[in-house]
This record gives C-alpha cells, structure tokens and sequence, in this order.
C-alpha cells in the first residue's frame, strides 16, 4: 500500500502538518526536523498524491519562471539554481521566455490566476512594458531584476551603487576617460547626444538607465567630466551587438583609457572588437564587465566584474514567493543582495 502523510509523520516523530510543511516547501521547517522528514519520506517510499492534493489546496506544484531572453548565460544561470532550489521545496518549474513583450507576461498571470501555476517569478525589463502594471488582480508573483515599484515583491542588486563601484574601480588604476558599453539611447531633441545616434525614442532598459546612473555619479564625484562621447548605447546586450557596436566606435573615437561593459556578455563582444583591432588588454585599454557569469572568469585576459551571490538571490525570489502562496494579502517585500568586485586580469595595470 502506498504510504501516507500519517506513516511518514509517525516514522519521523512529527506531526503531519510538518509533514506537509516539508513537502510543499511553503513553511520554514528548522533543518534538522526536515533531515528527519525527509529521512522517513525516503524509507517510506512515499510518493504524494498530486491530484488530491491539488482537490485539497488547490494547488498544482509547479511555479512558472519567465526571463526576457533565454539564449543569455546569465539567464540559464538563474535558470538552473531556480529548477535546482525549487525541486528542494518540491516544486516544479515551467520555464518561459517573454521577449520583453507584455502580452506573454499576462499569459502567465492568467495560468496564475487559473491555478495552473502556484506563483510566478518575473523579470520584466521595463516596468511600463510590464503587464504587471495593467493584468488586475495578480497572482503569487515575485520580479527579479531592476525595475522600481511597490507592486509585489522583488529580489535585486542596487545596480547603482554596483556601477558606481566599478567605475570607481577604473578610476583608481589611473582611467579617466572611460567608456561605458550598454548605455540607454538617447532621445531625439535632448540636451546630449549618444555615441552612434540612434533612430530610437526608447530611454532603455532599467538596468541601463540605472547603471549609467551609478558610472555619472562615480565620475562627477572624482570630478571627471562626463563626455556623451563616452556612453556608447546598445539596443540589445549581447556579444555580437557589441561587437560590432564597439567596432564602429573604435574607427571613429580616440581609444579610452577604460570599457565598463554592463553585462559580461557585451565585455566579451567588446574585448572581441579589441583584439579585431590589434588592440591589447590591458596593455592598452581595460575592460570591465557586470554579472560574473561563468564564463567570465574564462575570457582571455579573464574578465575584472561586478559578482552577487546568485544562490542567494534565487533562494530570496523562492521565499518571497512561498510567502506570497501562504498569504496573497502580506505587504510586498523588497530584498537587496549585495555585491562586489571581482578583479582579475582585464583592469590590472
């Protein structure tokens, strides 16, 4: 016979609830009471009846991850560690990707409100191209990322102190004409002008607008003018874009002393650029990059970034989100993971 929530219970000194409490992950359970759960989960065999329990909580296990563009490294970063820490509470995962379009967005709050999903983990890059603002009632959701709201709970970085950081970092090997890769397009009819022009009306994605926001004020605070020359914006962060971007660039601007690149895949598309050009790293110019993906520390020279405990950012988005499964009405929280800076040999004089 198949066993029991009560089986288990009596075979780990507990009482069902923390049977259950261990099994849906959505109530903490001090560690060593759920060693014991789970000890007697794995003598036992035990295998839960999905279909009741769903009649029951209405519930289905499973929670939906959505991020703008999957083909990232950093996106299959955080893909892996959110499947990863969610089988741990007995969750699944749907994986989407939202292309930044909205009208995917509300497809998943709809499966939410369905419960076809139990919650839901967004990262929208923009907030007014979020359906979050306009879906009405929301189900359990958590965004990660960059946008500023009080809407729902959120895991991020403060992405300008971060880049703040950076540039301070730059600054302190003798760099002050740094460019910075990844800057919002600026629109027509403003007081500046961006590197390359641009046709687009779009002020960028929060990260960038954030991020350039945190390189102005770590030059104005050294008292190093801010050249619009310098901000050299991309309409996507990805290594090709920049590539080609920072290519074009290099025929037509002095060299900089510096590249703070707002992701590590666009410093790999610029130090690609570099080494077209017979340009060398750091003999030459320094190159700095934002997220410490995997790769990073692989690049030839590896790559000086910005790094945040990813587990820790993940393990933050699942609790906010069991905490608003067992409570739809609790107060949005907002957690801040903190950052450093990872040197290596792209900045080193």
């Amino acid at each position: 016979m198949r066993a029991t929530v009560k089986d288990v219970a009596k075979l780990a000194g507990v009482s069902p609830k923390t049977v259950s409490n261990v099994i849906n992950g959505v109530v903490f359970v001090r560690p060593e009471t759920r060693a014991r759960v789970e000890q007697a989960l794995s003598e036992l065999d035990y295998v839960p009846n999905m279909s009741a329990r769903g009649l029951r909580n209405g519930r289905s296990g499973m929670i939906a991850l959505a991020l703008p563009d999957l083909l990232r490294p950093y996106s299959a970063e955080i893909t892996y560690l959110v499947v990863e820490l969610a089988h741990e509470r007995g969750w699944g995962v749907q994986i989407e990707q939202t292309a930044a379009e909205p009208n995917r967005e509300f497809e998943l709050l709809s499966k939410g409100r369905a419960h076809l999903v139990d919650g839901l983990i967004l990262n929208p890059v923009n907030l007014d191209d979020s359906a979050v603002t306009t879906a009405g009632p929301l189900p359990p959701v958590v965004l990660i990322g960059d946008v500023d709201q009080d809407l729902v709970s959120q895991v991020a970085i403060d992405n300008v102190a971060a880049a703040r950081d950076m540039t301070k970092h730059l600054l302190a090997q003798g760099c002050r004409r740094i460019a910075a890769v990844g800057t919002p397009e600026i629109p027509r009819g403003s007081s500046g002008v961006g590197v390359l022009g641009g046709t687009a009306n779009a002020p960028g994605t929060a990260a960038s607008r954030l991020r350039t926001a945190g390189y102005r004020q770590a030059l104005e605070e050294a008292g190093v003018p801010n050249d619009p020359e310098l901000e050299i914006n991309l309409d996507r962060w990805r290594p090709e874009g920049a590539a080609t971007v920072v290519g074009k660039y290099l025929t037509e601007h002095e060299l900089p002393d510096a590249f703070f690149c707002f992701t590590d895949t666009v410093a790999s598309g610029t130090l690609a650029a570099l080494w077209t050009a017979g340009i060398g790293v750091p003999e030459q110019t320094l190159v700095a990059g934002f997220d410490n993906i995997l790769e990073s520390q692989f690049m030839i020279p590896p790559l000086t970034t910005v790094d945040f405990d990813r587990r820790d950012f993940v393990r933050s988005a699942l609790d906010l989100l069991a905490e608003r499964m067992a409570d739809r009405d609790a107060a949005p929280r907002r957690v801040i993971i903190p950052h450093r800076i990872v040197e290596r040999a792209s900045t080193a004089r």
